[in-house]
């Protein structure tokens, strides 16, 4: 099977059963030490063709933007959904990422019929659902969520970087790099990192 037609497995399957409105839902950002964690709902129109779509963490950044702006354009309905730095701290990362996926739904205008969530876990919201794991890279729904996700988190964390300039957030996007663990050590954390992650204290 090509790639293109192996996106669309799930998708199709729920076609089959007349199942229209299918949401694919991702987050990106559970591993930063800085910044929230940001989810995605996407509803496509059906079998659409986006070349290069893929897990996010394998598009590069420009063309990450491209296939942003695409979706947007074509998707039936999206939303976005976030959980702050605060609620990553009151309810951990893992929750936190359910939460704001559950957002990124609920935000949606149009009520999905289906869910394809990434991960092991459903979200706790009364819609028939299924969890997969690498979801990203078994998709096309739950790619194009992926590809939001990011794409957003990157651009909140661009402007995390005029507010405080010398943790180098445009670079890194608050992930764990040498740089980053250099200017927290440096500058001590700052309102946006995360307080009980390993290396931020």
């Amino acid at each position: 099977m090509d790639p293109f037609n192996a996106l669309y497995r799930y998708e199709e399957e729920l076609f089959r059963q007349g199942v229209s409105l299918v949401a694919g839902v991702d987050e990106a950002g559970r591993g930063p030490l800085a910044g929230p964690v940001v989810a995605a709902a996407v509803i496509l129109p059906g079998r659409v063709h986006l070349p290069g779509l893929n897990d996010s963490k394998k598009v590069s950044p420009n063309r990450r933007e491209e296939l942003a702006l695409r979706i947007k354009q074509i998707a039936l309905d999206w939303a976005i959904g976030i959980s702050t730095v605060n609620e990553i701290e009151l309810l951990n990362i893992h929750f936190a990422s359910l939460l704001a996926m559950r957002r990124a739904v609920q935000g949606l205008s149009l009520l999905p019929q289906y869910l394809l969530v990434d991960g092991r876990f459903p979200l706790e919201l009364a819609l028939p659902q299924r969890a997969l794991v690498g979801g990203d890279g078994l998709s096309a729904s739950i790619a194009a969520a992926s590809i939001l996700a990011k794409v957003t988190r990157d651009q909140l964390m661009q402007v995390c970087h005029h507010l405080y300039p010398q943790y180098g957030f445009d670079r890194h996007k608050g992930y764990p790099t040498s740089a980053h663990r250099q200017a927290l050590s440096r500058w001590g954390p700052c309102p946006l990192h995360r307080s009980g992650f390993r290396g931020v204290c």
